[in-house]
């Protein structure tokens, strides 16, 4: 039989030494067990199984089989067939060899090899892990509280819950040499674009690496080999309405395992602004959440460029806007004011994720407050440069994505660094560049400004209104899915 990969389960234990060494790791469990009058090997990892079901699968077996007249146990001519016969379990599979069957075991399957090294596996899989709890950065009103944790089998679970069709696909891949990490593709087989599809799976087998550790975000960088540039070239979430919306649009999610966030391709910057929040409320809110979220946006891109513009050319300053400088005194020059202030911001935001969770409350009020107040009262900062930087940290967590938010402080400050160096010119010319540069972006192939650049009116309309869910929306053009009418 073609699961037969050893020639004798003493050749099988052997083996298995050599590979996981002999009372070396206390997780491996390598153990001699019986079904009926059967001998077998039963391998696998404590950790990784449901321990409780392997003991009510085997034991009703232990006990041996004998011939009634001449109480001598049973000759097995067919032992392939004889196990089977007794253990008829649902989630049983044949590795094909040996790295296969190791394989299982190591991703938390019940290896089992029969007397002749006939070789099965069993899906009794137990991942550890957290419950699926909502989570801290795609929070809503109303709406599910459930989100992905790190176990794979649990993520692709809550997907398939919201999609009940069987044209929901879950390939499943085996990612780098060492680690193994398992990855599943997830796509609507009678929507995705087939070439979308194609090119996804050759960049997974162009991944040579030995191990995905720091999994969805080292996948990302394999995938779109992202170098240098700043912006996300895919949309994380670890909501699965979200997951599950994209999917019937077109899309391609694709889960890792240990990961608690889902991957979304492709995708256009505009992608990166939305929030389940507006599909939560009413259209019309819906709609003023989407305004002042894109307003937030380019404010935190050109506010403090614009007000350093303002208040070192005077010149250009309206009547009703001549409140606007630094009325205070200072040694220290206002760029190097607004550079320091941002520098605080930052090393306050890095301070808070390493600080523990009681305690960072409490930090960030003697940093804002105490802080913030004393430099302004010693003259290291003018109060109009804490207010503004103030301002646009608050414009900039309003921004869904961290990924964006990120990127758009190194905009922002290379727009500033623009304006400090050649005034109104030099302000204009940086926005040009940046424009200029979202535009030649295009992963996957995809315009990462659509559409707005190439301009599509009607898609326009759609990125900043909310309309109503009856409407008779098309999938998006650039998924290139195969029925765009929403039926």
């Amino acid at each position: 039989m073609s699961n037969q990969v050893f020639a004798s389960i003493d050749e099988a234990k052997d083996y298995l030494y050599s590979k996981f060494g002999k009372d070396e790791s206390f997780d491996v469990c390598i153990k001699d067990l019986h079904v009926k009058s059967l001998p077998i090997l039963c391998v696998y990892i404590s950790g990784l199984v449901d321990g409780a079901t392997i003991t009510v699968q085997l034991t009703p077996l232990f006990t041996h089989v004998y011939d009634d007249e001449n109480h001598h146990e049973f000759e097995i001519k067919d032992e392939a067939k004889y196990f089977d016969s007794h253990f008829n379990f649902y989630g049983k599979s044949e590795p094909k060899d040996k790295d296969e069957f190791i394989l299982g075991v190591l991703s938390g399957q019940v290896g089992i090899l029969t007397a002749n090294g006939f070789g099965y596996l069993l899906e009794l899989r137990n991942y550890p892990g957290r419950q699926p709890d909502e989570p801290d950065n795609e929070k809503v009103i109303r709406g599910s509280r459930d989100g992905f944790a790190e176990n794979i089998m649990l993520n692709t679970a809550l997907i398939r819950r919201r999609i009940r069709d069987p044209q929901l696909r879950f390939e499943l891949h085996k990612i780098s040499t060492i680690g193994q990490t398992d990855v599943a593709i997830a796509y609507m087989k009678d929507i995705v674009n087939p070439q979308h599809l194609e090119w996804l799976e050759k960049r997974l087998k162009e991944i040579k690496h030995d191990g995905l550790t720091m999994a969805d975000k080292s996948l990302e960088e394999w995938l779109f080999k992202q170098k240098f540039h700043p912006l996300p070239f895919v949309r994380y979430s670890e909501r699965p309405d979200i997951v599950a919306a994209h999917l019937l649009e077109g899309h391609i999610a694709i889960v890792v395992d240990t990961s608690p966030s889902v991957i979304i391709i492709p995708i256009t910057m505009f992608h990166l602004l939305q929030h389940a929040e507006e599909y939560r409320q009413a259209p019309l809110i819906g709609t003023t959440f989407r305004f002042l979220r894109y307003f937030a946006a380019f404010f935190s891109l050109t506010l403090l460029p614009i007000w350093y513009l303002l208040a070192t050319h005077e010149q250009y300053l309206p009547p009703g806007l001549d409140f606007i400088g630094a009325k205070e005194k200072s040694e220290i020059p206002l760029f190097l004011q607004i550079i320091i202030a941002h520098l605080g911001l930052e090393y306050l935001r890095i301070a808070a994720i390493h600080t523990p969770t009681p305690l960072s409350t409490a930090m960030g009020l003697v940093a804002g407050i105490i802080i913030g107040q004393i430099a302004i009262d010693v003259g290291l900062f003018s109060a109009e440069v804490v207010l503004y930087s103030a301002v646009t940290a608050i414009f900039s967590f309003s921004i869904p994505t961290f990924e964006l938010s990120t990127a758009v402080k190194y905009f922002q400050f290379f727009i500033l660094l623009a304006t400090v160096a050649a005034g109104p010119s030099g302000f204009f010319i940086a926005i040009w560049i940046i424009l200029s540069y979202l535009c030649s972006l295009k992963p996957m192939n995809v315009p990462y400004m659509w559409p707005f650049i190439p301009f599509f009116p009607k898609a326009f309309s759609r990125i900043f209104i909310r309309f109503p869910m009856a409407d008779d929306a098309l999938r998006p053009y650039i998924v290139g899915a195969k029925q765009r009418k929403r039926a």
